[in-house]
């Protein structure tokens, strides 16, 4: 592979628009699809091509990159006359960035190596704004030396990018993240409240919360949020929901017990009940508001 490969990129939404347009940056011919076409637009606006397919996106390509919401869409991109394996050329790296079940990415490692295409599964933590910024920790599953040749590009799009193991271990480590993030981002809402209805400057209690044990990556991130009701999406309810589906059933395959992610499961399922699933995660704070009898 050359030192600056051919790339695909399939998936351009909040996340993998600007993660595409890093690529692009750094000097890499960059052809993406995606189902919007003003998404499209943007990537060839930033310099790079536009498909008119997956099949005309991945067929030159030595690295093919997908990013997209979960393990259906992985399967119908990858699958089928039109998909990646049947478009794709021999040798060529398949790197899917998106969050889904650990067994979807075992199941596409070994159909992809019977095209002769490697595949590395690397989700990422770090939102819109790591995925803005470069600074995404990208967790990997798959061989050592596989992984090797993928970093550079990994270390154009993330900060930390760790080899966590063999296919699906990536996936694996992802739905662990998505437990924390979901069980944080319920107790820092619940905590609002508390000092809300407690009548204590709520930005002046937060900043000091967040200089101490209490703070954390999330607290950082969310704390805006918060303070302004501000829900635009960053991570869609909708996906932490199908995120938090992933590690309770991963959890229960391999016997531990989730008592306190169980409870936040339910609260995100909850609040997408009530049509709030297009909003960010932190809008988990209407859900204590609202069983706190709050507005």
């Amino acid at each position: 592979m050359s030192s600056t490969p051919k790339v695909a990129w399939i998936g351009l939404g909040i996340m993998g628009s600007p993660m595409s347009e890093h690529l692009i940056k750094a000097g890499y011919d960059v052809t993406g699809y995606t189902l919007e076409p003003e998404k499209l637009e943007r990537l060839a606006a930033a310099g790079g091509h536009a498909a008119a397919g997956v099949a005309e996106a991945v067929r030159d390509a030595d690295v093919i990159i997908t990013m997209v919401p979960a393990s259906p869409q992985v399967e119908a991109i990858a699958y089928g006359p039109d998909g990646i394996l049947e478009n794709a050329r021999a040798g060529a790296l398949l790197i899917d960035m998106s969050s889904i079940t650990p067994q979807t990415s075992v199941d596409l490692a070994r159909n992809a190596a019977e095209k002769g295409i490697r595949v590395l599964d690397a989700p990422v933590s770090g939102g819109e704004a790591g995925a803005v910024e470069a600074v995404l920790s990208i967790m990997v599953g798959g061989p050592g030396e596989v992984f090797e040749e993928a970093r550079p590009i990994l270390e154009i799009l993330g900060r930390t990018i760790v080899l966590c193991g063999p296919h699906g271990a990536g996936q694996t480590v992802k739905a662990a993240n998505q437990l924390i993030v979901a069980v944080n981002i319920q107790a820092c809402a619940e905590a609002v409240v508390f000092l809300e209805k407690s009548g204590v400057d709520l930005e002046a209690a937060l900043e000091v919360l967040n200089g101490g044990l209490a703070g954390s990556t999330v607290l950082t991130r969310k704390m805006n949020n918060f303070l302004k009701r501000d829900f635009a999406p960053g991570f869609r309810i909708d996906l932490h929901h199908k995120d938090m589906g992933i590690v309770t059933d991963a959890a229960r395959n391999v016997g531990a017990a989730l008592p306190v992610g169980a409870v936040v499961a339910q609260l995100v399922a909850s609040l997408r009940a009530q049509g709030d699933g297009g909003l960010d995660h932190s809008a988990l704070l209407r859900s204590v508001e609202r069983l706190s009898g709050s507005e």
